[in-house]
């Protein structure tokens, strides 16, 4: 099947080195998936391009800074999925009620191990089997507060807040980067919130070369 008639899943772009690893972690589930950079997504585009979900990078700002960038208010009105990594959790956090400071001893660069809060979620499917998971922290700031409406599911020594949800409007958020191999099961979670979206996983890279 074409992109062109396929279920697409946007990639909102602020900046992240690894942004790239997003989709190709999509492409090698058989997702179609575009990058799109913030500044050039506005609500006309959201509704044009017609997002079947929606993941938001992270990148290199803080969000508290006067004019941080962020996307459009209506991202989080289109009724589809949204997932927000690292910054993008920050982003979704800020946007959506809750906190993120600048703080001294709660960020994380490199190696972390985030265990389970008790919570359960079909996103988190093949987690946890032997208790606490491998991730890769990449973090300045941190999420102080989490948004109305989310929970916690995971938290590591330095991020009590390392994977949230608001399982009821299908935003999650983690603090991580899952698209970098040094997240071992960073592949079975982003499978996971493709199948909570609704995607099928049968677009190929030869229907991409075909058009």
């Amino acid at each position: 099947m074409s992109s062109a008639t396929h279920d697409r899943l946007l990639i909102i772009d602020f900046g992240s080195q690894v942004t790239q690893l997003i989709a190709r972690r999509l492409r090698e589930l058989h997702v179609y998936c575009e990058i799109h950079p913030y500044q050039n997504v506005t609500k006309a585009f959201l509704t044009a391009f017609a997002p079947k979900a929606v993941i938001l990078s992270g990148g290199p700002a803080s969000v508290i800074d006067t004019g941080a960038p962020l996307p459009p208010a209506s991202v989080f009105a289109l009724g589809v999925p949204v997932l927000g990594i690292c910054y993008g959790q920050q982003v979704m956090m800020h946007m959506l009620g809750g906190s993120v400071e600048r703080g001294q001893g709660t960020s994380e660069f490199g190696r972390a191990m985030v265990s389970p809060t008790g919570a359960n979620h079909a996103l988190l499917d093949g987690w946890f089997k032997d208790g606490a998971e491998r991730v890769w922290m990449s973090h300045g700031d941190h999420v102080s507060a989490i948004a109305p409406g989310f929970k916690v599911y995971g938290a590591s020594a330095n991020a009590p807040f390392a994977i949230t949800a608001d399982t009821k409007r299908q935003f999650f958020a983690v603090q991580f980067h899952p698209e970098v191999h040094h997240t071992p099961g960073g592949a079975r979670l982003y499978e996971n919130f493709t199948r909570l979206a609704g995607f099928a996983h049968d677009w190929t890279m030869g229907a991409y070369r075909e058009e």
